[in-house]
């Protein structure tokens, strides 16, 4: 039987946090991987590649498994009723209900993760809280059916992490090895607890206008989600 996963695809999506589960996914037998949006005209990720989606909303089948990646373009989508509809519409069937990095706050304003244990980018913790998830430092962090990843590069840990639940750790490590995943990064600044304070701190100035529009965007959404509650 075919595995049905579907990526949303987006203005300004981050695409190493797309293209790193579907490379995975679509190394799983019998899955059939699908890029997802409104419309199925080419969209530019938060680089400029272009990327171009192979189902929309209207006719995208149901889906075992759900993910959201992240990107410079969530803000936007945290407040899209049409993409939050999609969103409802099919995780309430999937087996699996996902995210990358900041696809997790889209994730929490379409009211997908109250209660829930979740993670995405270190910089953007704290804004889990305002969307009813209870925010966890990890890589890859579960609780029931919701998996989420942390920031871009943990998209890989969080497919290979699925890929042994779906198919099997044989078969998952299989995978990882075809895809020679054998991380070894030439500098320990992966995450905030290793990187020297000068570049934590460079780091964080520079996403701070980032942080604080997202700030105001998640406020508005937990306004509208305890309305809704």
């Amino acid at each position: 039987m075919t595995l049905h996963i579907g990526l949303l695809l987006f203005p300004r999506v981050q695409q190493l946090d797309m293209t790193g589960p579907y490379d995975v996914f679509a190394s799983m037998p019998d899955a059939k991987v699908h890029l997802v949006w409104k419309t199925r005209e080419p969209v530019k990720s938060s680089a400029g590649m272009i990327l171009t989606p192979d189902a929309t909303y209207a006719d995208c089948p149901a889906l075992d498994v759900l993910c959201v990646p992240g990107g410079a373009g969530v803000g936007d989508l945290m407040e899209d009723e049409e993409t939050l509809a999609f969103l409802r519409r099919q995780a309430a069937g999937a087996r699996y209900v996902t995210s990358v990095c900041t696809g997790s706050l889209v994730l929490g304003a379409a009211g997908l993760l109250r209660g829930k244990r979740a993670t995405t980018h270190w910089a953007y913790h704290e804004l889990l809280t305002e969307l009813g998830a209870t925010p966890v430092q990890g890589r890859v962090v579960r609780d029931g059916n919701v998996f989420t990843g942390g920031g871009i590069t943990a998209g890989i840990d969080f497919a290979l992490t699925l890929a042994a639940e779906l198919v099997g750790e044989h078969e998952a490590r299989v995978i990882q090895l075809q895809m020679e995943y054998a991380p070894a990064p030439p500098f320990d600044s992966g995450d905030p607890a290793h990187a020297p304070e000068s570049v934590v701190s460079d780091a964080r100035k520079r996403g701070a206008a980032s942080l604080a529009e997202r700030r105001t965007v998640a406020a508005r959404v937990a306004e509208r989600l305890g309305s809704n509650a």
